[in-house]
């Protein structure tokens, strides 16, 4: 016979400081783990009785919830020892993650509270969108893993793309965070990877024309007459740096200090990558800092005044939105800076990333090294530049030569 009982694995500690309570079952001597999908901080955890502390807030309750998982898994082992007696451990556990009734919404609730505790304000801003979505289609119903088959899924995309008029690129957004999540429960044994309908269904993605300045009007940025030191001209001065400097995104930007700077090189820990990263400034770069740097600059002073020095660091939120609202303004400043240039693209600040990165591969820089100035997760992003640069190239000789 099988021995089932519950255990708290300390050795899979989350980000929030909780550890998951497992159901371990013994058979022939070999143990056999599954996830009740019930976190809890260790002090609460009574390894002796194998139960949850009363200083628990819920421990009524979530002891509830541990016996009936108990007793769900002493059922099947129960009833499957009884018809066979060629069971083993690992059966009995496909046995009972086949029929799980983890709550995907509980799930994503979780994930939204890891988000914040991480401080990942941008990802939790778009997860919380995509999980309001998800509450209104659901209504006051839960959604458990095991709702989720590729029907469902077809018939969410039909809500988002009908219902919600949302465009592929963000259906596909939307749902990339549901595949994530359920790699994530596979991997914490909370569903079997048969489960998984994303084995299955298959993320659409329309390819978006990735918009960029050539020589020329980048040239027409730079010399584009606008008054020293207004807010146009700090916006179009950072404009020109991402674009000369490994095409930085503008929240790095924001943030680089004087201190980040050595005279040649800056260096960075970047916002979204979180990759330490130093560059070897350009003289156009060097130029546009040296106009910045004054008798009155200090360490911690922002090297381009749009942030308060004095700004909390400490508080994700604040720092958040300081970054979200100057990237709104800066990209209403470009519109009306392109149009006064003269250049009909639709400008905003993250063309200036694949302008750097059009001019980098142009003028021989190898692809591996644009990658990483970069800071992709992988050189096939990259190489969607290698194939704008290719395509410019083959126009261009068509132009020449007919």
């Amino acid at each position: 016979m099988s021995s089932v009982v519950a255990l708290l694995k300390t050795n899979k500690l989350n980000q929030l400081g909780e550890c998951p309570i497992y159901i371990r079952i013994i058979k022939d001597r070999k143990a056999r783990f599954v996830s009740t999908g019930f976190y809890i901080d260790p002090k609460y955890w009574d390894a002796e009785k194998c139960r949850v502390r009363p200083s628990y807030e819920n421990s009524a309750r979530a002891n509830k919830f541990i016996a009936a998982k108990l007793l769900e898994a002493e059922d099947v082992a129960l009833d499957m020892e009884t018809k066979s007696k060629y069971v083993t451990g690992k059966k009995i556990k496909e046995k009972i993650m086949g029929a799980t009734n983890e709550s995907f919404l509980k799930f994503f609730e979780r994930h939204l509270q890891e988000l914040e505790h991480n401080k990942q304000m941008g990802s939790l801003d778009k997860a919380q969108a995509v999980f309001s979505k998800l509450k209104k289609y659901v209504g006051d119903h839960d959604l458990l893993f095991n709702d989720i088959d590729v029907p469902w899924l077809k018939s969410y995309e039909s809500y988002l793309r009908v219902d919600l008029n949302n465009s592929t690129n963000t259906i596909h957004s939307n749902l990339k965070i549901f595949r994530r999540l359920f790699n994530a429960a596979v991997a914490e044994e909370l569903a079997p990877l048969e489960k998984n309908p994303f084995l299955r269904y298959k993320l659409k993605w329309q390819q978006v024309k990735k918009e960029f300045l050539t020589e020329d009007e980048l040239k027409k940025v730079e010399e584009l007459p606008l008054e020293k030191n207004s807010r146009k001209d700090h916006h179009r001065n950072m404009y020109v740096f991402a674009a000369y400097t490994g095409g930085m995104r503008i929240s790095d930007i924001l943030q680089l200090r004087w201190k980040n700077f050595d005279g040649e090189k800056i260096f960075v820990h970047t916002q979204k990558t979180k990759s330490a990263i130093s560059i070897k400034l350009p003289p156009k770069s060097l130029e546009i800092l040296n106009n910045y740097k004054s008798k009155e600059s200090k360490p911690s002073h922002f090297i381009f005044p749009i942030l308060s020095d004095d700004l909390d660091m400490s508080d994700a939120r604040k720092v958040f939105n300081a970054i979200s609202s100057a990237t709104a303004s800066t990209n209403t400043d470009l519109k009306d800076i392109a149009k006064a240039a003269g250049i009909e693209k639709h400008l905003h600040f993250h063309t200036s990333r694949h302008t750097w990165a059009t001019r980098a591969l142009t003028k021989g820089m190898r692809i591996e090294h644009v990658s990483k100035l970069m800071g992709h997760n992988s050189i096939k992003t990259t190489q969607i530049y290698a194939k704008i640069v290719n395509e410019e190239l083959d126009k261009a000789m068509e132009e020449a030569f007919g």
